[in-house]
């Protein structure tokens, strides 16, 4: 490996076969462009500092060191390491003419905490829930379309040569954490949902949106269940969740979804049993959030023999 600290506008050649590394430097933070040109087993990879990572194309297996865990890594999916807990890294389609690629982003802890002790002040969760905070342990997820972009965008501003580019930098870094935070946030009231169904009006919501995929929402009815009145109700959903019912019902399909076609069922039969109004319609929605067709999806999936993608 050989890590390379250069001009933001130059890129060069690979000089070494198994893998290269271009590292720039930001205030707070470090992207690395990482490009593997060999298929190689068990590359470990670690840091002190909170590690963001994200796909940009080909395919990873992920092993944790301090758990049982091991799991295809593909574009569209965000992989975050804890301070000091490393992971092994396959790369079985790595090769000269296609190499994977993949980007990571190192954030300082102080930042992180700076920009928790901000939400925390500007948007507190309900007590049952916790306070927003930077919880240390591993994160592998499908992230939406807005990250997909804001990744496009980091990687543009860390490379250009812009007089501006370090206040640019500390902005998307911040944007960044932020959707982390609420990454981690969303899945620990989603798991506090699973538990407590009946707990509270918000979590009885999301269990009944759960319970009916394939059903229209009526808000009135949701309001009721949550024992609130229309504008609480959205106000304290979207707060929690970070979007509306109807976004949150159809990420929850979408997810679904994919579990079932990488299950190998007929495509066309999870698009009517989810709920979705013709298969052209579904497809759309489907790249949008996976970046892929559910054809090209299912082919991938199951020719990689993974099993269910993250939730």
């Amino acid at each position: 490996m050989i890590k390379q600290f250069i001009k933001p506008s130059f890129r060069p050649e690979p000089q070494v076969l198994v893998e290269n590394k271009i590292s720039f430097d930001g205030p707070h933070s470090q992207l690395s462009i990482y490009e593997t040109f060999q298929d190689v087993n068990r590359v470990k990879l670690k840091s002190d500092q909170p590690l963001f990572c994200a796909m940009l194309s080909g395919r990873k297996v992920m092993h944790h060191d301090q758990s049982d865990y091991h799991s295809d890594f593909i574009p569209h999916e965000s992989f975050v390491i804890a301070p000091n807990q490393g992971v092994e890294i396959d790369f079985p389609e790595a090769s000269l003419q296609q190499p994977t690629t993949c980007l990571a982003i190192e954030i300082s802890n102080e930042r992180i905490q700076t920009t928790a002790d901000n939400l925390n002040v500007q948007t507190p969760i309900a007590d049952e829930f916790g306070p927003w905070q930077y919880r240390e342990n591993m994160l592998h997820c499908q992230h939406n379309e807005q990250t997909q972009l804001l990744l496009t965008r980091i990687t543009q501003i860390y490379t250009e040569a812009h007089p501006d580019r370090s206040y640019m930098i500390d902005l998307a870094v911040s944007e960044l954490t932020v959707r982390l935070l609420r990454q981690q946030g969303r899945e620990v009231i989603l798991s506090f949902c699973a538990e407590q169904k009946d707990h509270s009006g918000l979590t009885s919501v999301v269990n009944y949106i759960n319970e009916h995929l394939d059903e229209q929402l009526d808000n009135d009815v949701l309001c009721r269940i949550a024992c609130m009145c229309r504008t609480k109700f959205f106000q304290e959903f979207k707060q929690h969740l970070g979007c509306s019912p109807l976004a949150f019902q159809q990420q929850q399909r979408l997810k679904k979804a994919a579990k079932m076609i990488a299950q190998g069922i007929q495509i066309t039969r999870v698009c009517f049993e989810l709920g979705f109004a013709n298969s052209s319609h579904f497809s759309r929605n489907f790249k949008r959030f996976y970046g892929v067709t559910p054809r090209l999806y299912q082919t991938k999936i199951l020719s990689m023999g993974a099993g269910i993608p993250r939730p």
